[in-house]
């Protein structure tokens, strides 16, 4: 508990400073790359630190209502949609299984836990969706997925973390399942459930695969497109017009690149708080 020395201080600045370092020059490359022109990509062998020249047109190009507009809207519509129902699935399945006495409650909670040691391989995924008729269908994109077993373990220890007396409090006032639920189980988690809601989110707006198996090209999300643009290098092809696009490749690359990265970015900052108390608590009560 003594007070560290100033050469322990003066290692822990530098390594922190080097880690930040290592975290926001690529990021700063890629939003510099994309903010620069043409011209200067060229005359910097493709990749700008601190564009002399900045301009959107490679944010233009690829948000003029062409396939990135329509890719962006396909996420963000997946992204939310998605994660409203898996916290709802979630939430009530782990507030089920997180209550002494519920009939199956065992049973339901072993087959759970065996799907997370032993998870169903591609083909058998791809069979079952196209048996149940979602190929080519956004809801491919959610309902294999819909709930999260570290998720729900995770809340199911939170839920069990909550005072036994509260629970009795809720019945002697004459209150249900659903009553205790929506009254006394989630004001009491809001921590644990912004913390599994940003998993989720963050599943959904960075899932590809399951895109390239399922959806044909004019439905991609947009980290679909981010893949086959500047993973693989294929050219971004304008849906309205059919032509491709003239800009600089490296600059529309990173300003995809940037547009795919930045709303996550946007809302972690406002949850980084719970993270700790929403998942350590849960955990270590599992």
């Amino acid at each position: 508990m003594e007070k560290p020395k100033p050469v322990t201080q003066a290692a822990k600045i530098l390594a922190l400073a080097a880690v930040v370092l290592l975290v926001c020059v690529p990021f700063l490359v890629i939003l510099s790359t994309s903010l620069a022109s043409q011209r200067e990509v060229i005359a910097n062998g493709g990749w700008v630190l601190w564009p002399r020249e900045p301009t959107l047109k490679a944010y233009e190009d690829i948000l003029d209502g062409g396939i990135v507009t329509q890719a962006l809207g396909v996420s963000a519509g997946v992204t939310v949609i998605g994660t409203l129902l898996s916290l709802a699935c979630t939430v009530t399945l782990a507030y089920a299984l997180s209550r002494p006495g519920v009939f199956g409650g065992k049973p339901v909670l072993l087959l759970v836990l065996f799907t997370f040691l032993f998870p169903p391989g591609m083909i058998p995924s791809f069979l079952l969706v196209k048996e149940l008729g979602l190929l080519d269908s956004y809801t491919s994109l959610v309902l294999p997925v819909l709930v999260n077993v570290f998720n729900l373990v995770v809340l199911r220890g939170f839920f069990q973390g909550i005072p036994e007396e509260l629970y009795e409090a809720a019945r002697l006032d004459g209150a249900g399942d659903w009553r205790v639920l929506w009254s006394v189980v989630l004001p009491l988690s809001k921590a644990a459930l912004a913390v599994v809601g940003l998993f989720y989110a963050v599943a959904y707006w960075n899932s590809w695969f399951y895109a390239s198996l399922y959806l044909e090209s004019d439905h991609w999300p947009l980290q679909q497109v981010l893949r086959t643009y500047v993973v693989a290098g294929s050219g971004i092809t304008d849906t309205t017009t059919g032509e491709a696009t003239v800009n600089a490749p490296q600059t529309v690359q990173m300003a995809v690149l940037v547009i795919a990265t930045v709303p996550i970015l946007l809302v972690y900052p406002f949850l980084q708080k719970y993270f700790t108390k929403g998942v350590l608590t849960g955990a270590i009560k599992s």
